[in-house]
């Protein structure tokens, strides 16, 4: 199975709907706000997963779980509250948007169970046989806890709707940071097809003004959602946490373990760092041969 792009698909299906079944299970066993029901069912999702990682021998099998995520649980909440009005109804396009973009990324990049994130087997030869726990808590249910901070905003304003200009930029924001990213992966993968070789560095479209265009896109998804919110509800602003671990997450995590293994094998990559921001399209002065 591991070797087949198809039956691996499959099998990602098959735990995806029984993932679901375990989150909508145990959201109706768990007493307390609907909240705390909801979170619990995320965190049973995510436990699930793990366990299948363990005899699978491969951690990817949560990398869709990111964005799958979201597009499951806003729908289901929404169709739970009972209240369709333009606004919420935005606000979910904007995140199915953002999920689909994602996921289909996801598959595009999806070659079977016989690979994983690069980022997990590194875990693994650092960490040795803690990394059982680093998968559990660093790989999974960290950005579990981290998105479900990033959708507390998207499910307060689910409740109440409303849109006046602050609401109409939110949206803007999150459409034009998911098309940043569609735009971002597909300049990357047609510039990966065309390289005829794996250590050259895209410097074309939008990578030529951002080192990490796609992690712009996804911080600033975040943050218009956030503002959609404050936007009806100012008093809510302490729920810009989620918004904000995100952009920490991006800033000193992922970004640093990206670079640190494109300074490996990526040729003139010192030069690249000088010459192009790593986030904001901000011109840099070049220096002179």
């Amino acid at each position: 199975m591991k070797q087949s792009r198809k039956l691996s698909f499959l099998f990602t299906l098959i735990v995806y709907a029984l993932a679901l079944a375990v989150g909508l299970y145990a959201y109706g066993r768990v007493s307390g706000s609907v909240y705390a029901r909801l979170f619990a069912a995320d965190v049973a999702a995510t436990l699930f997963l793990y366990l299948v990682s363990l005899p699978l021998g491969n951690a990817s099998v949560y990398d869709p779980y990111w964005s799958v995520a979201p597009i499951v649980i806003l729908p289901i909440w929404t169709a739970r509250l009972g209240v369709w009005n333009p606004g919420t109804i935005v606000l979910l396009i904007c995140v199915a948007y953002w999920g689909i973009r994602l996921t289909a990324n996801w598959a595009y990049t999806f070659q079977g169970y016989d690979h994983q994130d690069w980022r997990y087997t590194m875990l693994r030869e650092k960490t040795g046989y803690l990394y059982p726990f680093v998968s559990l808590f660093g790989i999974m249910l960290f950005p579990t806890v981290v998105v479900f901070l990033c959708l507390l905003p998207a499910l307060h304003y689910l409740q109440f709707g409303g849109i006046n200009w602050v609401t109409l930029l939110g949206f803007a924001l999150c459409l034009s940071a998911v098309t940043l990213q569609l735009i971002a992966d597909k300049q990357l993968h047609r510039f990966q097809e065309q390289s005829p070789s794996r250590s050259e560095i895209i410097r074309s479209g939008v990578w030529r003004h951002a080192r990490h265009p796609n992690y712009l896109g996804e911080i600033l998804m975040w943050w218009g959602v956030y503002a959609v919110l404050v936007s009806v509800r100012p008093d809510l602003w302490v729920l810009g946490l989620g918004a904000l671990v995100n952009t920490l997450m991006f800033l000193f995590i992922s970004i640093p373990m990206a670079e640190t293994r494109m300074a490996g094998y990526k040729e003139g990559f010192d030069r690249y760092v000088k010459e192009t921001n790593r986030l904001l399209p901000i011109a840099i002065k070049r220096e002179r041969i």
